[in-house]
């Protein structure tokens, strides 16, 4: 089988916090735990037929007491691990997602395509058909519940698996949201903004590992791109300012790509009696959008030439935006996709949410 290369291997480690951790052994209990219970009761339906096939009377099969504490156990390592995501802040959400739908669906496949027939067929057997048929209606249901009932478990891994799937495939491959935490993309984005991310646009990447199996298309400058940047495993977004090859100079607050100076054109300084910055329009590629220019702000100048296979990120709050000019460049496989539409305005839990800003991201 193929392995994965050194840096997807990476990701997964990195993907490991604490949260993540207990995630991974809330997960391993919950298989262990439905495993051994259905197990157990598949000794305990042999032992049932061959009772009745011996005239042993018989009723309906008793749970054993420490499968109910069993489970009691995996509902509490559950809220553990709920309680540990909350509080610490640190799970990876592709992370969780995945492998609560690789629990569900491995757990779910197995009970439908394996324990359930065997225990259909226990259902059929020539002894138990008789026990039922001279047993009142509410016994008759009880001795069916107990042959072929499903564990709590494996009823919701069945219940869940095709709406977590569903989510896997459309946040994995198609859209994801995301909620605008800072104020680098004004006046873009603003602090509040709840944006759509086009997953596919730049091909198809696998969750976690980030992988890409499919290319579809490449990253255009003028892009609002979400990403990774190098070292970090929180996502940024920013305007992609250089493409692989390109020399890119800021010099007194102007952009320079391959020596040719990005067209603006002042549109404001804000607020009109006194202002603090300067609003700009500016072109990248087929790109217009809108710039801040920080009047009481210079960071210097900056020049670099993008490497092969990286991209160059700039906010559009120009003087108040943590970028590519501070962390580096973005290598193509920290890419998530493409940034195209504000759906909703929410800036705080004390406040409405808007939709005045709904439309798309220039």
């Amino acid at each position: 089988m193929e392995s994965l290369p050194e840096s997807a291997g990476a990701d997964l480690v990195n993907a490991l916090t604490l949260s993540n951790l207990l995630l991974l052994v809330a997960t391993v209990v919950t298989l262990a735990v439905w495993l051994v219970q259905e197990l157990a009761r598949a000794g305990q339906q042999r032992a049932f037929v061959r009772g009745l096939e011996q005239g042993v009377a018989a009723g309906s099969l008793p749970e054993p007491g420490w499968s109910e504490w069993a489970w009691r156990g995996v509902v509490l390592l559950w809220f553990v691990w709920l309680a540990a995501a909350l509080l610490l802040k640190d799970g990876d959400f592709a992370f969780v997602l995945v492998l609560l739908t690789l629990l569900a669906g491995l757990i779910g496949a197995a009970d439908r395509w394996g324990f359930e027939r065997s225990r259909l067929r226990t259902l059929q057997a020539g002894p138990v058909q008789q026990l039922l048929q001279r047993t009142g209606t509410g016994g008759a249901q009880q001795i069916e519940t107990d042959l072929v009932g499903q564990r709590p478990i494996a009823e919701y891994s069945r219940s869940f698996f095709p709406v977590l799937a569903v989510v896997v495939i459309l946040r994995s491959f198609v859209i994801e949201p995301f909620q605008i935490p800072s104020s680098s993309m004004v006046p873009t984005l603003e602090v509040g903004d709840y944006i759509v991310v086009n997953k596919f646009t730049y091909g198809l990447r696998l969750p976690v590992v980030k992988t890409k199996i499919l290319d579809i298309g490449e990253p255009q400058r003028g892009d609002v791109v979400v990403f990774f940047p190098p070292g970090d495993t929180r996502y940024f977004i920013k305007r992609l300012i250089g493409l692989p090859g390109d020399q890119i100079e800021y010099r007194d607050k102007v952009l320079y790509i391959n020596g040719e100076e990005v067209e603006q054109k002042l549109m404001a300084r804000l607020p009109p009696l006194r202002p603090v910055v300067e609003m700009s329009a500016e072109k990248l590629g087929s790109a217009e959008h809108l710039i801040y220019k920080d009047l009481g702000v210079n960071r210097g100048d900056f020049s670099t030439v993008v490497q092969p296979g990286h991209y160059f990120m700039m906010g559009d709050n120009r003087d108040n935006s943590s970028d590519s000019r501070y962390w580096g460049q973005v290598p193509d496989r920290n890419i998530v996709g493409k940034a195209f539409a504000i759906w909703m305005h929410w800036e705080s839990i004390g406040s409405l949410p808007s939709f005045d800003r709904v439309g798309t991201i220039r």
